[in-house]
């Protein structure tokens, strides 16, 4: 099947828990012969994104679509700049060494970082430190709620955690973005964070 097909969603399919289930199929043969994150990432962002908008009875392309998916993860991920321009401020030096940086996204242009040292910001900044999931059904209630788009009433994101010789090695979070309050719930946490973990198991970080 060409890999644009991956994000179709079949008509039988009509709960949630039915329709991360596909998602996640759909993703681990994506996913499957390639180890690099930032393809994988990339795939998984685009590919969650488009199932949403092409899943109408719970979310779709109106005024309950999901607006953005994406990644934020740890600077130490990215390569290290080869050529830097002398001017550059020393403070963006300092973004990048302390907080987690923009990652593979679909929607709309986001913020370019999120701290989360020595104060965490935002629903990202609080999932990191506490890694574990934030659902926030209405992000105007939300205290630090970073508004990245306006347009947004609903949030969920999900730590990605690598465990590793009985370390637990925070790498980042899945962050989604939702135009309806309360458009998230449990079964889209159980979904996602079923997800995060292939994720995690099917790169080389």
């Amino acid at each position: 099947m060409p890999h644009a097909g991956a994000s179709l969603v079949p008509g039988s399919i009509k709960t949630k828990s039915e329709f991360w289930a596909h998602v996640h199929d759909q993703l681990e043969i994506l996913v499957g012969g390639q180890r690099h994150w930032v393809s994988n990432l990339s795939n998984a962002a685009s590919l969650i994104y488009n199932s949403l908008q092409a899943f109408p009875s719970n979310f779709g392309d109106g005024e309950r679509s999901v607006n953005w998916c994406g990644f934020y993860l740890i600077s130490s991920l990215f390569p290290q700049p080869q050529f830097t321009d002398a001017s550059m401020d020393p403070k963006s030096q300092m973004h990048a060494s302390t907080n987690m940086l923009l990652g593979p996204f679909s929607g709309r242009p986001a913020c370019q970082w999120i701290e989360v040292s020595p104060r965490p910001r935002g629903v990202c900044g609080d999932a990191f430190v506490k890694r574990s999931t934030v659902l926030v059904p209405d992000v105007s209630a939300y205290r630090g709620h970073i508004a990245c788009d306006g347009d947004t009433k609903s949030e969920i994101v999900c730590p990605l955690i690598l465990r590793k010789g009985g370390e637990d090695i925070m790498l980042g979070v899945l962050d989604l973005d939702c135009l309806a309050i309360g458009g998230f719930d449990a079964d889209d946490q159980v979904g996602l964070e079923r997800i995060a973990a292939l994720i995690i198991r099917s790169c080389d970080w």
